[in-house]
């Protein structure tokens, strides 16, 4: 287990090991989630999550629709 320091900013150094175990480099986005007893840092996601359906319609696709039976 590692230990840090908050600075008087409220800045927080994550330990190497941390940040080279998750690959997490300079400038990722995180995500503080309030955990009741401390806080949970998520990396946040480059892009929001989507379906196929929110997809599907830029595929470029000439012919006859196709569904899972065919």
């Amino acid at each position: 287990m590692k230990t840090t320091k908050m600075s008087g900013k409220g800045q927080v150094i994550i330990p190497k090991a941390l940040r080279d175990a998750h690959r997490w480099e300079e400038g990722q986005e995180l995500i503080a989630i309030d955990m009741g007893d401390g806080i949970l840092l998520k990396p946040k996601k480059p892009f929001p999550e989507t379906t196929l359906n929110d997809v599907a319609g830029c595929l470029r696709y000439q012919g006859m629709p196709k569904s899972l039976e065919n």
